[in-house]
């Protein structure tokens, strides 16, 4: 049976570069207009007219049986939230993940948003801080990509820094990595193989060489790891009601170092802590 490789021409990242670039402005848009009072279905309006107004598609809507354009998970949903009539609340954590198809290649990447409130500093600051560890997280595994030999070593990275960050200063509780969801290839599908864990695993995994392009997006809850499907058969939320958090990239490894393609920066400014510099895609 054919397999396609994982590994990608220099000429293919090129042509990923765009996705990404339009998936990242989707995001910056609806960044933009997280405030209270306002529904996820405009937020999701929003992403759309980003997407397709600059002549690509929504990747999600590709997927079969979703016809929106971004997941909205709020509170105690970690991923796969549907957009709708829910009205964003003070103090909410929302986490929106979106993507893009361009002239047949794919972008990926979600980001986590505390809504403002005054009158609850306690619950900000504990959501913060779980978004907070959540993207360092995401980072930690990004920053390994740039030379990691095989892709068990990024969920190493993650968990790594995971742990470093102990219990909640704020609330005390442990955080818990989502195990049934994890990152994933991606290229001229949205989902491709191989798999990338958040956690440590036995398994080495794939080789990580120039070519390779990833989908890195840790999950992490405020609390337990289990989660149920809610009854619209998307949604993932705690079982126990703790909060959840989900930060996504898409990067490519090429000849010369890494690239984060759903960054206008390239990943500059994450990777900086960890001393990457991100090298574009010659």
């Amino acid at each position: 049976m054919f397999r396609r490789s994982i590994y990608k021409s220099p000429a293919q990242l090129r042509s990923m570069v765009e996705p990404g670039l339009i998936t990242a402005a989707a995001l910056d848009e609806v960044r933009t207009l997280v405030r209270p009072g306002i529904t996820t279905g405009e937020l999701d309006a929003a992403a759309s007219r980003v997407i397709t107004g600059r002549g690509a598609e929504s990747n999600f809507q590709l997927v079969r049986g979703y016809r929106h354009t971004t997941c909205i998970s709020v509170n105690d949903q970690v991923v796969h939230g549907i957009p709708g009539e829910r009205v964003l609340q003070p103090g909410d954590i929302v986490s929106i993940d979106c993507g893009a198809q361009y002239q047949g290649w794919n972008g990926d990447s979600a980001i986590t948003i505390v809504v403002p409130d005054a009158a609850q500093p306690e619950l900000v600051a504990r959501r913060e801080e779980l978004s907070r560890v959540t993207e360092g997280s995401m980072w930690a595994g990004i920053a390994a990509m740039a030379t990691a030999t095989h892709i068990g070593q990024l969920g190493d990275a993650i968990q790594t820094y995971i742990e470093a960050q102990g219990p909640s200063s704020v609330s005390g509780d442990a955080y818990g990595i989502l195990r049934e969801y994890v990152g994933h290839g991606i290229g001229r599908k949205m989902h491709e193989a191989p798999s990338v864990f958040n956690y440590r695993t036995p398994d080495a995994g794939a080789e990580i060489r120039p070519g390779l392009v990833l989908a890195i997006e840790p999950m992490v809850t405020a609390g337990g790891e289990a989660t149920f499907v809610e009854d619209d058969d998307w949604t993932v939320t705690t079982v126990d009601g703790s909060d959840g958090s989900h930060w996504e990239h898409s990067i490519a490894r090429h000849e010369a170092g890494i690239w984060v393609l759903t960054a206008a920066d390239g990943g500059a400014a994450g990777l900086a802590p960890f001393g990457v510099v991100p090298v574009p895609i010659p």
